[in-house]
């Protein structure tokens, strides 16, 4: 298998630290750079609205559309939160077809609506994965409360068991609010999937605040691939959060 390069990013509705000024230009060349096969985000707007189209200077209707333009050509979206003037959720960015895709909502209460979006993508021929060319991708952003979160915890848990075989390549992403590492004990326990950073440094990688990251809110969990690199990407005039990347290969 040759390399499978991810990244996960909270994108702040395409807002900077502070919500000063939109960075969709800025956030979308710092994506390109990084050559990720699929994009993980998190808080991204699904509808034009006053973020939207007519900041965004081009054709696409979506932020995820926006970043994607050109280079992903395949994207799902879940929406998770409405309000006057648009919506936003999760997506998946893909180079690579998307078969299926669903987003199950595990809302905790009404103030916070979360959702977790699960695709199966098809891996070209060399990128096949201990022989199987489908791979499990699920994006997620949990509640800002324990109680809250630890039932989207256990969602995330029921979800991949009934769902997803147990031996499939499968990668979970994105902002679990987990500073206290529950998730970790609880994902790598019941699901047997490996942390990229807590591999290989030992402890999930601080992300947040993105301008001096102090808590452990993003994760990347794999399971039937092997880590063969990680990194933390310190860009702190665009997001709240830092974006996270690896380089997975097969066993």
């Amino acid at each position: 298998m040759s390399a499978l390069n991810i990244v996960t990013y909270n994108i702040h509705k395409g807002l900077s630290h502070f919500n000063r000024r939109i960075v969709l230009h800025e956030l979308r060349e710092r994506l390109r750079i990084l050559d990720a096969d699929i994009v993980f985000l998190q808080e991204v707007r699904g509808e034009s609205d006053h973020y939207g189209k007519c900041n965004l200077d081009c054709r696409a209707s979506s932020q995820y559309e926006f970043l994607a333009d050109k280079i992903w050509l395949h994207q799902v979206y879940g929406k998770n939160s409405v309000y006057i003037g648009g919506h936003h959720g999760n997506a998946i960015l893909s180079r690579y077809p998307i078969l299926e895709s669903g987003n199950k909502d595990v809302s905790a209460h009404r103030f916070e609506n979360r959702g977790l979006l699960h695709c199966v993508i098809h891996l070209p021929e060399e990128n096949k994965i201990s022989g199987s060319q489908s791979l499990h991708c699920v994006c997620v952003h949990f509640g800002l409360f324990k109680r809250g979160r630890r039932m989207q915890f256990n969602a995330l848990v029921d979800h991949i068991r009934k769902v997803i075989p147990a031996d499939a390549p499968l990668i979970v992403a994105g902002d679990f609010n987990d500073w206290r590492n529950d998730a970790n004990r609880l994902l790598t326990h019941e699901l047997d999937l490996q942390e990229v950073f807590e591999v290989s440094t030992g402890k999930p990688a601080r992300s947040f605040p993105a301008g001096m990251p102090l808590l452990r809110m993003d994760r990347i969990y794999v399971r039937g691939m092997l880590i063969k690199h990680s990194e933390a990407h310190v860009w702190r005039k665009i997001s709240d959060h830092m974006a996270l990347s690896a380089m997975l290969i097969s066993p």
